[in-house]
């Protein structure tokens, strides 16, 4: 199957998934996941409209990037302290914020380089922290302590990887997304279903999806 045939695959079911869900197609992101993906491809899938691709490793994110500056790269995957430059440098996004020294690294790492990078709350609700990362329920309140309100590092939304099949997390997302916006006043995003369950993530009012293999293929690894 051709990119383009998977890419309509995947339009399809967004469609599909939203006329259940009485959305519109167009209130989804389809974020897709290049990690582990050649350059050709994921310029192949900027030829069909996509300008902005999720990585999970810093390095192999950030050569992407040198190598595709037309193109955005969303930093997914963990990220270590001795790592917060490269990735402020090479990232237009952090998705992947969980902890408060992270944030308080990168807040003194955009002042001096002089930028601004959104970033966004990787949420764990259901202890996956310890292979995942994530930010637990009680924890937040300590981590948007730590951004400040920056305007450096302004908080765009919250991530997370809820266990698959279980469409009661994805709720729990909707739920604590919608009470966070009232404690801070501010709209949130919700970046939260993958290939194998997108539609119980628009279900749960998700904003973004993050696709790697229905989108590019299998991985080469």
């Amino acid at each position: 199957m051709s990119l383009e045939e998977r890419i309509e695959g995947l339009r399809v079911r967004i469609q599909r998934a939203c006329e259940a869900a009485g959305r519109e197609p167009t209130s989804i992101e389809l974020l897709p996941v290049s990690k582990k993906q050649p350059l050709s491809l994921i310029r192949e899938a900027a030829t069909l409209g996509f300008t902005r691709f999720g990585e999970n490793y810093v390095q192999e994110g950030a050569d992407k990037a040198a190598a595709s500056p037309n193109l955005s790269f969303v930093l997914l995957g963990p990220l270590q302290r001795n790592k917060a430059k490269p990735a402020l440098q090479h990232f237009t996004e952090i998705q992947s914020l969980d902890r408060p020294e992270l944030a308080e690294r990168l807040r003194h790492l955009a002042e001096e380089l002089d930028l601004v990078r959104p970033v966004w709350i990787q949420v764990d609700l259901w202890d996956e922290a310890t292979k995942l990362g994530g930010c637990t329920e009680t924890d937040l309140p300590a981590l948007i302590d730590s951004l400040g309100g920056d305007t450096r590092l302004p908080l765009r939304g919250l991530m997370a990887i809820p266990p698959p099949e279980d469409k009661a997390a994805f709720i729990q997302m909707a739920v604590l997304r919608e009470h966070m916006q009232q404690d801070l006043g501010q709209s949130l995003r919700l970046s939260m279903g993958m290939s194998g369950d997108l539609e119980a993530a628009i279900a749960a009012d998700s904003d973004q999806i993050r696709i790697g293999t229905a989108f590019f293929g299998e991985r080469s690894y």
